[in-house]
């Protein structure tokens, strides 16, 4: 994960529902570094995005999709951690 501020400029699409002209248009916005490879694979893929974070190796990040689905960016240090706690309850 990338910090705060680690940021590049991506061309996202703006629905024509969230756009002041009332009409769909792309504009430039900044997305964090780590995560716009996979931002920008949705979008030209036509699953459009409406905000993301990463999480800053803080919290789990997240793109949004304007379809009002939600992905997660699980932490890996997160997962791990789960994965130990499990295997411990499994056995105890």
């Amino acid at each position: 994960m990338c910090g705060w501020g680690d940021e590049i400029t991506l061309r996202v699409p703006i629905p024509s529902e969230l756009s002041a002209t009332g009409k769909f248009r792309w504009v430039d916005k900044p997305v964090d570094r780590c995560i716009a490879p996979i931002v920008q694979a949705l979008n030209d893929a036509g699953i459009y995005t409406s905000g993301c974070c990463c999480g800053h190796g803080k919290n789990n990040g997240s793109i949004i999709l304007q379809d009002g689905r939600v992905l997660i960016i699980e932490r890996r240090g997160m997962m791990g951690k789960l994965e130990e706690n499990l295997k411990e309850t499994e056995y105890a």
